[in-house]
């Protein structure tokens, strides 16, 4: 499964209405750290397939939800579980942060 890109047209159905727990990824394409959490959090798709979703919003076009979440700096991954913000980790965690975060919702 790859990532999918979520912006406020289906953030709702993809993120808040999710039958999983969506691990959400706010990025922007001029951001370092964000570049280098993109190909982990494409491997953590494959790796947790049909288990969670690994979701991303670019800030810079969706910025009405990035503040409703209180997101200040990127990136920031917030786990989502039935529609409520779960855990969340600011700034870049390395696939062994994120894996974490993704087994706690999992237990």
């Amino acid at each position: 499964m790859k990532v999918i890109e979520v912006n406020k047209d289906n953030f709702k159905k993809e993120v808040l209405q999710a039958n999983k727990p969506v691990l959400l990824d706010f990025y922007a394409d001029w951001c370092g750290p964000c570049k280098t959490a993109a190909p982990i959090l494409e491997e953590l798709a494959g790796e947790y397939e049909g288990k969670i979703i690994i979701a991303k919003l670019d800030v810079d076009k969706n910025q009405e939800i990035a503040g409703k979440f209180g997101v200040m700096s990127i990136p920031t991954v917030i786990m989502f579980g039935k529609g409520k913000e779960s855990d969340r980790q600011v700034g870049f965690a390395g696939k062994e942060g994120y894996g974490v975060m993704i087994k706690k919702v999992l237990k």
